[in-house]
This record gives C-alpha cells, sequence and structure tokens, in this order.
C-alpha cells in the first residue's frame, strides 16, 4: 500500500492507494507543534478503525506547502513505516512542462493537481483550489504548465474582517440567500461568499482568453476543475466550474508515485533497502 499526504496550511489530507485504488482518505489539521510519535499515533488510531494495517504500507509520499512539518513527517516515515519518505519537489518526474519564470516556486499542491487533472480531464484547463489561499491554474493541452493567479482564500478572508475590525463577529461560511442583507452576519456572508465567487467568475475568464490566445487555437474547450475543501460551496453559485474533485490532489500524488517509483534492493547482508529514483528537473 502507498501512504499519501497531502499537507496544506489548514490541514492534512491522508490517503491510502491499494494496486492504483484508493481505499481510504481522512483529513487532520495542519499542527507544526505536533511530533512525529503524536502524527504516528493519531495514523495509528485511523488506520485501526478502517481495518487497515501499517505494516502494509510499503512506501510514502509527501506533499506540503509547510516546510516545518516535512521534517516531522519525514521522521514519521521512517519510524512508524521503515520508509524513506518521497517529497514532491524539484527533481521529482511529473509529465508536466513548467513554464514559471522559476520552476522551484511554484508550490507543490499545484504541480500535484494539475498532474492529476490533465492526466483525468485532458487540455486545455484550469484548476481552482479552495483552500488556505485560492490558487487558479492553468494547463495547456500538451502538459505545459504556464502558470496562474493566486488571491486570499475564504477564511482567510473571514477571518481578516474579523481580526482587523472592532465589532464584526466571525460568521459561518455559508450562502445567506441574498445581497441586500438586514444584519451584520448576513451581510459578511454575502460579501465572502458571494464576493469570491464573482472573483472566481471573473478570473476564470480571462484566464481562458489568455490559455487559448497561448494554445493559438481559440475553438477548444477550456475545462474548469475545482477541489479543495470550500469547492462545492463555490460552485453551487457559479456556472464556469466544470467538475469538483475533492480527492485531486491524493489522486496526482499516486501518479507521481507511479511515475518515480523506487525499486528496493537487498544487500548481502541483511534486509537494508536502498532505495533509488530517476529523478529528473521539475521542468521537464
Amino acid at each position: 500500500m502507498l501512504l499519501a499526504f497531502d499537507v496544506g496550511n489548514t490541514n492534512i489530507v491522508l490517503g491510502v492507494f491499494k494496486d492504483g485504488q484508493m481505499i481510504a482518505n481522512w483529513r487532520m489539521e495542519t499542527d507544526n507543534k505536533k511530533s512525529a510519535d503524536e502524527y504516528g499515533m493519531i495514523i495509528s488510531q485511523l488506520f485501526k478503525y478502517e481495518g487497515l494495517k501499517m505494516e502494509n504500507v510499503k512506501d510514502v509520499i509527501i506533499s506540503t506547502v509547510v516546510p516545518s512539518v516535512l521534517y516531522t513527517l519525514q521522521h514519521l516515515s521512517m519510524k512508524y513505516f521503515n520508509r524513506k519518505a518521497m517529497v514532491i519537489g524539484p527533481g521529482i518526474k511529473t509529465g508536466l512542462i513548467v513554464k514559471y519564470d522559476n520552476p522551484k516556486q511554484v508550490g507543490a499542491d499545484r504541480i500535484v493537481n494539475a498532474v492529476a487533472a490533465h492526466a483525468k480531464y485532458g487540455g486545455p484547463l484550469i484548476i481552482i483550489d479552495f483552500g488556505t489561499a485560492t490558487t487558479f491554474c492553468a494547463v495547456s493541452e500538451k502538459a505545459e504548465y504556464i502558470g496562474g493567479t493566486i488571491a486570499p482564500g475564504l477564511k482567510i478572508s473571514s477571518e481578516a474582517l474579523f481580526e482587523k475590525t472592532s465589532k464584526l463577529p466571525k460568521v459561518e461560511l455559508e450562502e445567506p440567500g441574498h445581497v441586500i442583507c438586514r444584519n451584520t452576519i448576513n451581510s459578511m456572508q454575502s460579501g465572502l461568499v458571494y464576493g469570491h465567487m464573482g472573483m472566481v467568475e471573473f478570473i476564470v475568464g480571462k484566464m481562458k482568453k489568455e490559455l487559448l490566445d497561448y494554445c493559438g487555437n481559440g475553438e477548444m474547450e477550456v475545462k474548469v476543475i475545482a477541489t479543495g475543501g470550500l469547492a462545492t460551496l463555490i460552485d453551487a453559485g457559479i456556472d464556469c466550474i466544470d467538475h469538483v474533485d475533492k480527492m485531486l490532489t491524493l489522486e496526482g500524488l499516486q501518479l507521481i508515485y507511479e511515475k518515480n517509483k523506487r525499486t528496493k534492493k537487498t544487500d548481502a547482508k541483511g534486509d537494508k533497502e536502498r532505495h533509488e529514483c530517476d529523478y529528473e528537473e521539475a521542468n521537464s
């Protein structure tokens, strides 16, 4: 089995794959104060609840946008699974041609999403990830990661309103049903949720035009794929999203693992494993 970690600023999403198929997934809070043992005990209980055995995990892959958590998970991988984790970063085979000015600046989650979306839906396409930040990524039909946009996420915007104003309260992120609101909570919900929907529609519209100009074919269909915890909320109020795919990042990790699958060799002295990866530059 393969254990995949998608580490975001707010949550860690875990997935277990067997023979290329996801058989379990969970979500937990990202906490850079937790030790490898604390995470290990949580994962042990999750495995037990699903009737899975940790000793059946043969490899671990990690995508993280939180560097402080990476060492902890690498230590966890060695201690609890006796495996050196594969980490998404420069040098990992992705199958993408990264056109960013500096490919190393592209977040690991954005690359993983692009790999999965292009494999599942083809191109050209736009991927929107509704996480702590809302990111938009453009990928051509030739699997070129062209670039994108980064905007504040819904939760960040909501927290900023609460923290930077004296009287505005914390609110649930949900549609109030109208934009002419008669109380403060609904007014905030309207601005946050409908404002985010409007931003998404505007950016997608402009990005489609630029993407088609880049591809040189204005007749091509640009698919729009959404993922992340708040994707369903935003998709409910707009028409520009074609597919909501909550497991996109985990599926991308599994695909990247297959591209970089390690061969295991046992030396003559015992059971010590040597992992070999055929790495290539991130923009190849």
